[in-house]
């Protein structure tokens, strides 16, 4: 079987958590400051602060800012994206998607816009940034702030600039699907010294010092909170596992590019719709998406997984059909995104896939939409 994906792991990762075990060290601690500050530098800005995942990153972003309002946020999404504004206080509102990138954009977005918004939460879809100099542009004209969910696309870039460094906030995760990992993980990523400070402290039980400094304090046991918080940071295990990642990243990243160019040759775009790349982006591809015809998709999902290619689906349903939302915005409308997550197949990929496996899947892959688009009589 073809795993739909593999975490890219070695013995400088297995060395580095050794030294954590041995150290007898293993909350967070001094590794965690040291991936912080890493990843600060990869992504361009001054603060980081390692989380438990993605999900409190976005969480403690809306919280922290203070928003009681209606978040933007696209429907063609893993429902964490909504979960987290629903669960810091705020409203999420579902903006439709532009089909070739599978991303909200400024037009999208835009419509979704009521007098009571206050953030745009742009998802960065399966590696590939939004345009975000327009949603930004668009953001600074009404008012808004700006969270990436960059959970998707660690690396990937708009114009040049990093994405997750676009907007107040920027929110990542280091799940093993990822394109940098740490097993479970997030962080939050601000040029705003006082939002920094703020997450930092409700991720530590609303205390604001740190255990390394405490440490050197005449009383390292005092501590004393200074708002209500959570316990949301991350270990110093997986933070050791997250210093080796960074460094390893563009090269992870440069060879899942390389996998996508030879999948976009080798595969048969009369029968699929192949991902695009925009002119402006350099796509990091998390995940290598392709659309077929929706009367197969799911049949062809399940027989490349008979076949050994370990096909799955991203996303479907979208979160506003998805019950607990569906009830709150009942009937509700978007027809791109219904469509997207009608038709959407992700195929594995990632960094250490082997010549033979691209192969192999790509031949397999084009059979079944080959085989599927004739019997459908779907024309060509």
């Amino acid at each position: 079987m073809i795993p739909l994906s593999r975490p890219c792991l070695d013995n400088a990762e297995r060395d580095a958590v050794v030294r954590v075990l041995e150290s007898g060290w293993l909350a967070h601690g001094p590794l965690n400051r040291e991936f912080e500050e890493a990843f600060a530098r990869l992504i361009g800005v001054e603060h980081a602060v390692s989380l438990n995942s993605c999900t409190s990153a976005l969480h403690l972003a809306i919280e922290a800012l203070g928003l009681d309002g209606e978040v933007v946020v696209p429907s063609f999404t893993f429902v964490a994206s909504a979960n987290a504004v629903f669960t810091a206080g705020a409203t999420p509102v579902f903006a439709d998607i532009d089909e070739a990138t599978r991303n909200v954009d400024a037009q999208t977005i835009e419509a979704a816009l009521t007098e009571r918004t206050q953030a745009i939460m742009p998802v960065h879809f399966g590696g590939q940034a939004c345009d975000m100099r327009a949603i930004v542009e668009l953001a600074n004209r009404r008012g808004l702030v700006v969270i990436e969910d960059a959970a998707e696309t660690i690396g990937g870039t708009c114009d040049g600039q990093v994405a997750g460094s676009f907007g107040i906030a920027g929110c990542f995760s280091f799940f093993p699907t990822k394109n940098l990992t740490t097993g479970e993980g997030g962080m939050l990523v601000t040029d705003d010294d006082e939002l920094a400070a703020r997450v930092r402290s409700l991720s530590a039980h609303g205390i604001s010092t740190h255990t390394v400094d405490r440490e050197k304090a005449e009383r390292p046991w005092y501590r004393a909170a200074e708002l209500p918080g959570y316990n949301f940071r991350m270990s110093q295990v997986l933070a050791a596992i997250g210093v080796e990642q960074v460094g390893k990243l563009a090269a992870m990243n440069g060879r899942r590019r390389d996998h996508a160019r030879f999948l976009d040759g080798a595969l048969d775009g009369e029968v699929m719709v192949l991902p695009v790349e925009r002119p402006n982006r350099m796509h990091v591809y998390q995940m290598y998406t392709v659309q077929v015809d929706t009367g197969f998709r799911d049949a062809f999902v399940r027989e490349l997984r008979d076949l050994g290619v370990a096909a799955s689906v991203h996303f479907d349903p979208p979160v506003h059909v998805q019950p607990c939302y569906r009830e709150r915005w009942p009937g509700l409308r978007l027809p791109v995104t219904e469509k997207v997550s009608a038709s959407i197949v992700t195929l594995p990929l990632y960094p250490h896939m082997t010549d033979a496996e691209l192969e192999t899947m790509a031949e397999t892959v084009n059979a079944c939409a080959r085989r599927l688009t004739a019997s459908a009589g779907v024309a060509r």
